[in-house]
C-alpha cells in the first residue's frame, strides 16, 4: 500500500493499513472523534500516520468499555505523544482490572457466605455486592476532571492502597459529613474555634487522598467547582449549607 503524494492514505486504504472498516471511519468522522487530516478536492478522506495513532487510542479505550462520547472528551486537546499515550492506556487498563477484581472478589465473598448464611445474612451478601458495583459505576465519570497524569496518579494511588484504609476514609468522610451538616444547621459561627478545628479536619481528609500531588489536588478541585460532567441527579455528599460553612470556615482557618 503506497501513501499518496503528500504522504496521505484514502480511506480504503487507510483501513486496511489499520484493520477496520471504512464504515467505521466514516462513523468516527461524522461524530467527530476522528477527523480525517485532509480531504481530495472529490471529497474523498486523506489519513495520516498520526491519525494512525489516534485511532489506535479510541481502540484501546473502546476495548475496555468506555463509551464513544467518553473517549472523545478523553482525548479532546492536543495529540498526546505516543509515548504517553500507550502509558495513559496502561494505567487505565489496570483500573478496569482493579475494578474487576474488586468486583469478584465480592461475588467470592458472597458465595462463601451463602453456604452457611440465613435470610437476612444472605441479604447482607447480596448488597455488598450491588454496593461494590455501585460504587464503581458511580465514580467513573469522576476521572474526567482529571489530566492524564492527574488519572496516572490516581490510579496508581488507588492499586497501591490497602482496603482497610480506604473503608477507614470512607467513615472518616461520612462522620466528617455529619458533623459539618450539624454545625451549619445549629449556627455554629464558621470562624469560632469548632468551626475552624472542622475546617482543619477537612483539609486533613483531603491531603490523604490526593497526597499532596499537584495534579491530583487540581483534578479533585475541577471536580467539585465544575459540575459539566455531572451524571444527571449526582448531588454533593453535603449540602450547600454545609458546602458554604466549610468554605467559610477554611477562609476563617487561613
Amino acid at each position: 500500500m503506497e501513501p499518496t503524494a503528500r504522504g496521505l492514505y484514502r480511506a480504503k486504504e487507510f483501513a486496511a493499513k489499520a484493520g477496520v472498516t471504512v464504515r467505521t471511519l466514516h462513523f468516527y468522522d461524522r461524530i467527530g472523534l476522528l477527523v480525517p487530516t485532509a480531504r481530495e478536492a472529490n471529497g474523498y478522506r486523506l489519513y495520516s500516520d498520526a491519525d494512525l495513532e489516534r485511532l489506535e487510542q479510541i481502540l484501546a479505550l473502546a476495548f475496555v468499555g468506555f463509551e464513544l462520547d467518553r473517549i472523545k472528551r478523553l482525548l479532546a486537546g492536543p495529540p498526546l505523544p505516543l509515548e504517553v499515550a500507550l502509558r495513559l492506556q496502561r494505567t487505565i487498563i489496570a483500573q478496569e482490572k482493579h475494578r474487576l477484581e474488586l468486583a469478584l472478589a465480592a461475588i467470592d465473598e458472597a458465595e462463601s457466605s451463602l453456604a452457611r448464611a440465613d435470610e437476612s445474612e444472605r441479604w447482607q451478601a447480596v448488597a455488598h455486592v450491588i454496593k461494590v458495583f455501585k460504587m464503581q459505576n458511580d465514580y467513573n465519570w469522576t476521572e474526567n476532571y482529571y489530566s492524564p497524569e492527574g488519572r496516572e496518579k490516581l490510579a496508581e494511588m488507588r492499586r497501591t492502597t490497602p482496603h482497610e484504609t480506604v473503608e477507614a476514609g470512607e467513615r472518616a468522610w461520612a462522620e466528617l459529613i455529619a458533623e459539618v451538616e450539624a454545625a451549619a444547621a445549629n449556627g455554629t459561627e464558621p470562624a469560632s474555634e469548632a468551626g475552624r478545628a472542622l475546617a482543619q479536619r477537612w483539609c486533613d481528609l483531603v491531603r490523604a487522598f490526593t497526597q499532596d500531588d499537584p495534579d491530583v489536588s487540581a483534578g479533585l478541585n475541577q471536580l467539585w467547582s465544575d459540575q459539566t460532567h455531572w451524571p444527571t441527579g449526582f448531588k454533593r455528599p453535603w449540602s450547600d449549607a454545609a458546602d458554604a460553612f466549610i468554605t467559610a470556615a477554611k477562609a476563617a482557618r487561613g
